[in-house]
């Protein structure tokens, strides 16, 4: 079992990863001291699969538990989605006291998160996740929220959770697209700054959801919450700039996601593509080297992830997009651009005026257009 610390001044938890955790949420959550009114937020599949098993943990700790269902997917991530959650904490008489648990993955997590955050100015969540991707990254660090027309997350606030519980053993349901969406979110551990774990990922037979042994799996959960946790700790609220860097991939990946309207590529999956558009600005600034980017690449195509574009994709839709990003400010935007494998600097991008800046619209539809797929005619 590994107790990880999110060492907030304020709000510090736990994240406890540990083979056979879900039984023990009722205990742990008991420990916390949580009124005694939960409600579990989750989709239809996930719950199918692990809501009894929850609801009774939460049952034998005697807490009273109640149930909220949302419809699976990232286009659901709205605030009428946010609206249903409150609807139901109301009918169900959440208290400032009590909770909610969010069961699922990221989409999940981000929702119940803001629902908690919004719900009487604020009650305690826990989150469960059940994806890869929510076990490694989203589950921890208290970002909350929903997607507006517009933009990725436009819509949110900071809501740290009381506890993150990740159990391993939910990921033996986790469908293989799912599982390689996740593994977009390590190797962007790996290259901003763990280059102990990116030479594992490198050196490993495969990073399939089939190739990935128990052993590899520990190491990929414990030190990507670990670098998490780290980075969280020292910049809750991004006010320093280190948590920025956990963006790497993020800017150009949220604007491909958005433009394609959340349907044709998953988080992970875009984050992917948004790490090598990332990879090829630093080797046009000449911040890493043509041989570093071919070697993320490598690992991005060893976890089954593509490295192009959709086909059919609007490249002046994407750089229209990053213009609207929530981090843009006083009308610069910023990419987080690796230096070395383990490594990565913060560049600015002039929105009001790009052509002033290192980073301009030219340069990134000219790494877009490399990444496009070839039409097969």
């Amino acid at each position: 079992m590994e107790s990880i610390q999110v060492a907030l001044s304020a709000n510090p938890y736990e994240i406890s990863i540990a083979s056979g955790n879900l039984e023990r949420l009722g205990a742990k959550c008991q420990l916390l001291q949580l009124g005694q009114k939960v409600m579990v937020v989750s989709n239809p599949t996930v719950f199918g699969l692990y809501g009894e098993r929850t609801i009774a943990a939460l049952k034998q700790a005697n807490f009273d538990v109640s149930y909220c269902e949302l419809p699976d997917g990232e286009r659901y991530k709205t605030l009428n989605s946010i609206e249903h959650i409150h609807d139901l904490a109301l009918e169900n008489g959440l208290e400032r006291s009590s909770t909610l648990v969010a069961l699922g993955g990221g989409v999940i997590g981000d929702m119940t998160g803001f629902a908690a955050a919004t719900w009487l100015r604020g009650i305690n969540v826990v989150q469960v996740p059940t994806t890869l991707l929510a076990m490694v990254d989203s589950s921890i660090g208290g970002k909350t929220g929903v997607n507006h027309p517009k933009g990725k997350n436009l819509i949110g606030a900071f809501h740290q959770p009381r506890l993150v519980l990740t159990d391993p053993e939910l990921l033996a349901t986790l469908p293989a697209r799912e599982f390689r969406a996740g593994m977009a979110e390590v190797i962007k551990y790996a290259i901003i700054g763990d280059r102990e774990l990116f030479d594992r990922l490198e050196q490993a037979i495969g990073l399939k959801q089939s190739d990935v042994n128990r052993e590899l799996l520990a190491t990929i959960l414990t030190r990507s919450a670990r670098a998490k946790a780290e980075v969280v700790s020292k910049d809750e609220h991004e006010l320093t700039g280190l948590r920025a860097t956990l963006n790497y991939g993020h800017t150009i990946g949220h604007a491909i996601e958005s433009v394609t309207k959340y349907i044709v590529v998953n988080h992970g999956e875009a984050v992917a593509l948004g790490m090598v558009a990332a990879g090829q600005l630093a080797v046009k600034l000449q911040l890493w080297t043509q041989q570093d980017a071919h070697r993320q690449d490598a690992v991005i195509q060893k976890a089954d992830l593509s490295i192009k574009l959709p086909m059919g994709i609007d490249l002046e839709e994407i750089i229209k997009t990053l213009k609207s990003d929530k981090k843009v400010k006083a009308g610069k935007g910023v990419f987080i651009l690796p230096t070395s494998i383990g490594n990565t600097k913060m560049i600015a991008y002039e929105v009001s005026n790009p052509t002033k800046d290192r980073v301009s619209d030219a340069l990134i539809k000219q790494v877009l257009t490399a990444m496009l797929p070839i039409a097969i005619t």
